[in-house]
């Protein structure tokens, strides 16, 4: 079926097709060649005044025809889809993720999104500011800015440490840890002997050698901080606590507790060393009681991943863990129980410190990034990035001001608390560092000492003036 639309004049005979109106003007052949088809196809028009008139024909199109009807049928404009359209079909099933990164403002407990500032407390600063401005321009509206004392590009410098003293060949093998006291560094090595150093003279000289401390090498190292007591744990699972009488180190007491090659893992010491704290392979956390017997006196449960990483505060409040499935967990020494499973890193954690005021936690590892967690509120309150491979060691200062960190990519660098960022970094060797320590502090400057896979201990010093 087809259907035809032809406009007629108000009055008067309908108007022809001009396709008819051509066969009429043609030659006489032509027209008596056609005129039955004009016959046979000529549309019965109705019409109707001043409407124009409606002509349907039933029938097919004779061939001559459908050629033209194909091309009208082409030159009809198409539907063509919006530009609108194509982005709803493509962005179809991508749209903006749920925020889950959410925590609780540690100052005003409001919700807020992680790592940004409080809405909330910063309105709320807002508006004091703007009260005051208003109170000191005379009720005009006014709001003073409040002064805030800039500092200028060139006054941002970068703290200057230069290398003081290198003690090549200190080990056979890889130092693993550093373990430090007011007037001695001790080292362990893959080999079986605990090293200590003096560190009162600019030379560093060797000043006592454990042999045959641990048979098959030692991974970690724990001193207390009055200097007195240090531990020591080796790859056979073995634990030894040693005391210093007038700088000279003897073994105290050994650690049994049926621990196998590889159960006991990191460790370490309270300030006075009465207690020793240990991460094993399965996850939990023992403490054993120095001073009465060696004995176990409390073991803290986690969610069953290797531990990597542990810390006691210096008040000997808390006991924090890094584990291998990225949990870090922190306990109360008093009750025993959980106080904090922190979130943030999804990697291993491979080292994890306390702040000396215990406020803060810093914990790094697989993912490359220092994390900073208030200890009070279980929140991250900042990242440290910077570093391009794995972080196995992280030390404070002793003011708290500095982090110390060393990486497997052979790196060790210096990080400002207050300005979130990294101060100096320094590269001894592009291998890999699996310990660094501060020096106690005992002038002016600071000093701090790296070690590992090259098998020697460096010393740097902050530069006079820096």
């Amino acid at each position: 079926m087809a259907l035809r639309l032809a406009l007629s004049p108000i009055i008067g005979s309908p108007l022809r097709h001009p396709v008819y109106s051509q066969l009429h003007t043609s030659s006489a052949l032509y027209t008596h060649s056609y005129s039955h088809l004009y016959t046979q196809y000529a549309p019965r028009v109705v019409s109707f005044g001043i409407l124009p008139s409606v002509v349907l024909r039933l029938g097919a199109l004779p061939s001559f025809l459908s050629d033209l009807w194909d091309a009208l049928l082409r030159a009809v404009p198409k539907k063509k889809t919006s530009h609108r359209k194509k982005r709803q079909r493509f962005l179809a099933g991508k749209a903006l993720k749920d925020v889950t990164s959410l925590n609780k403002c540690s100052a005003c407990g409001n919700v807020k999104r992680a790592h940004l500032l409080c809405p909330y407390c910063v309105q709320e600063i807002h508006d004091m500011w703007k009260t005051r401005g208003e109170e000191d321009g005379n009720g005009e509206g006014i709001v003073e800015e409040p002064k805030v004392e800039t500092t200028k590009p060139d006054d941002i410098m970068s703290k200057q440490y230069l290398t003081t003293h290198t003690i090549d060949n200190a080990h056979i093998t890889d130092i693993f840890s550093l373990a430090v006291t007011p007037h001695q560094i001790i080292s362990g090595s893959g080999s079986s002997d605990i090293r200590i150093y003096s560190t009162s003279e600019p030379d560093f000289p060797l000043a006592q050698t454990l042999d045959a401390a641990h048979k098959l090498g030692v991974h970690h190292l724990a001193a207390s901080r009055d200097g007195l007591h240090f531990a020591s744990t080796g790859f056979a699972g073995d634990v030894k606590l040693w005391r210093s009488e007038e700088g000279h180190w003897t073994k105290e007491e050994d650690i049994v507790d049926g621990n196998k090659a590889g159960e006991i893992w990191a460790i370490a010491l309270s300030a006075e060393g009465q207690y020793l704290a240990a991460t094993s392979v399965d996850g939990r956390i023992n403490v054993w009681d120095n001073m009465g017997g060696c004995k176990k006196i409390r073991e803290f449960e986690t969610k069953g991943s290797f531990g990597m990483a542990i810390d006691l505060s210096a008040d000997g409040r808390y006991t924090a863990s890094g584990h291998e499935n990225g949990g870090i967990y922190i306990f109360r020494n008093d009750t025993g129980r959980l106080l904090h499973s922190l979130p943030g890193l999804i990697k291993t954690v491979r080292a994890v410190a306390f702040s000396p005021a215990g406020k803060l936690l810093a914990a790094a590892g697989d993912a490359r990034v220092i994390a900073l967690y208030d200890v009070a509120a279980g929140e991250q309150v900042a990242n440290l990035s910077g570093h391009g491979a794995w972080i196995f060691s992280l030390d404070w200062s002793d003011t708290g001001e500095f982090l110390l960190s060393g990486a497997y990519d052979g790196k060790a660098k210096v990080w400002s608390i207050e300005r979130r960022e990294c101060v100096a970094t320094h590269t001894e060797t592009d291998k890999t560092l699996w310990s660094v320590k501060w020096l106690p502090k005992t002038g002016r400057n600071e000093a701090f000492a790296t070690a590992g896979a090259n098998r020697s201990i460096s010393f740097y010093r902050e530069a006079t003036g820096g």
